[in-house]
């Protein structure tokens, strides 16, 4: 129960006045001593003589009659203006030739407020390909270059540096066992997104896996003649995912976070290359020992 941040009484107080006011102990002096008017301490004691403590809870302010509330029909255009035509709060107004803030309140009640809120999120769909190499991820993320110790770790927005430049992150991770490759390249295009992915078939190779699917996004690397000779002539399918999509490729997008968790950002890096010699390390301890959660707390290996 939410009170009011000045009300003098709650019901447990205002029950006590009512059964002594009602016993003869108080009058309804004593009662106002508390800092009430008498007026409002007979009107918990004919509450409670009424309905007894439940009357004593606090109760709405609403009217009940509301003369001038915005009609029904009223309130359905609005709503349908917004569903239908996704128009703003302001154009729905215009259209209607009513006030800004009356279309914002009746569009608040229909929790229609925000843009997002006329496409609900999907529910999630979990899969996982049964054998190992049936499905890999692949995909890319940018980090910046790392010239001196920046920002993030400083806290100071003035720790930066201009034209330091970029560096890709180029990930592939097999959807059954969430066995790992990863490496940190000089760009995304596609002559060295191609390189990576005959590396990256080598490593499932020596692990025993056999990489038939390959999953991608629309990137222009991945959509370029090289790309499609590699998984042409390696025997790979490609499938890419939905445009705006990136949770078809979730396991790679995860991947990514982990990686910035665990690698890029958790430790104060005072260059690029001691940030790519550490990534190594790491990924033979997420493959080999780091306890995954979708795999029953045992390592990508173990699958394998």
């Amino acid at each position: 129960m939410n009170l009011h941040s000045k009300a003098r009484t709650c019901p447990a107080s205002r029950g006590l006045i009512a059964r002594r006011m009602l016993s003869g102990a108080w009058s309804e002096d004593q009662a106002a001593a508390l800092g009430i008017s008498a007026r409002t301490a007979f009107k918990w004691l004919a509450r409670y003589r009424a309905e007894g403590d439940a009357g004593l809870e606090d109760r709405s302010s609403r009217p009940h009659h509301s003369p001038r509330q915005t009609s029904a029909d009223r309130q359905a255009a609005i709503v349908s203006l917004r569903r239908e035509c996704r128009l703003t709060g302001q154009q729905i107004a215009r259209r209607l030739r009513m006030p800004r803030s009356t279309v914002a309140s009746v569009l608040k009640r229909a929790g229609l407020s925000r843009l997002r809120d006329l496409d609900p999120p999907e529910p999630v769909v979990r899969y996982e390909r049964k054998r190992p190499g049936e499905l890999i991820h692949l995909d890319i993320k940018k980090l910046a270059r790392i010239v001196k110790v920046g920002h993030r770790m400083t806290g100071d927005r003035r720790d930066t540096t201009d034209g330091a430049g970029w560096e890709s992150v180029h990930v592939a991770i097999d959807d059954a066992s969430r066995l790992a490759y990863v490496e940190v390249l000089g760009n995304e295009q596609a002559t060295t997104t191609v390189r990576f992915f005959r590396r990256a078939l080598a490593f499932f190779k020596r692990h025993g896996i056999r990489v038939e699917r390959v999953m991608t996004d629309n990137g222009p690397a991945y959509r370029s003649g090289l790309f499609a000779q590699m998984c042409h002539t390696s025997g790979t399918r490609h499938i890419f995912t939905r445009p705006y999509r990136p949770r078809t490729n979730g396991k790679a997008e995860r991947l990514i976070q982990t990686l910035l968790r665990e690698w890029a950002y958790k430790r104060v890096y005072e260059t690029s290359a001691r940030r790519t010699a550490a990534l190594g390390p790491w990924l033979t301890y997420y493959n080999r020992r780091r306890p995954h959660g979708s795999l029953n707390g045992k390592p990508p290996i173990s699958r394998v």
